[in-house]
């Protein structure tokens, strides 16, 4: 079956960046730019045989738990993710195929009644 979508894989890191003495912290003030371009690197380092695409992306509404990136399709969270992670996430989740369990954020989308 052939896809109709342009990556197998996509990664979106928050770059978002709040107003100083913002109630909230930004993933843009704790290196989500430099994130990105870690996870740029890294992709091109390992000269991937697949299509994927890391690109910086506005808040993705964990800003308590960011850094964050999330993968897609499978729609794999991280959070607090540091430069030091950047290889170890392109290893075991984009390459070995495996969500790195350690930095994964988990949600409850159980329906309450």
């Amino acid at each position: 079956m052939e896809s109709n979508l342009k990556y197998e894989k996509h990664l979106f890191i928050c770059t978002n960046q709040r107003p100083e003495n913002a109630p909230r912290p930004s993933c843009g003030e704790q290196h989500g730019l430099a994130l990105v371009a870690a996870f740029k690197k890294a992709i091109k380092d390992k000269q991937l045989n697949i299509p994927i695409r890391a690109q910086r992306a506005g808040c993705l509404d964990l800003c308590e738990q960011g850094p964050t990136v999330v993968v897609y399709p499978e729609g794999v969270f991280y959070g607090n993710v540091q430069l030091e992670d950047v290889e170890e996430i392109v290893e075991e989740h984009i390459v070995n195929g495996k969500p790195l369990e350690r930095l994964r954020l988990k949600f409850d989308n159980s329906v309450k009644s």
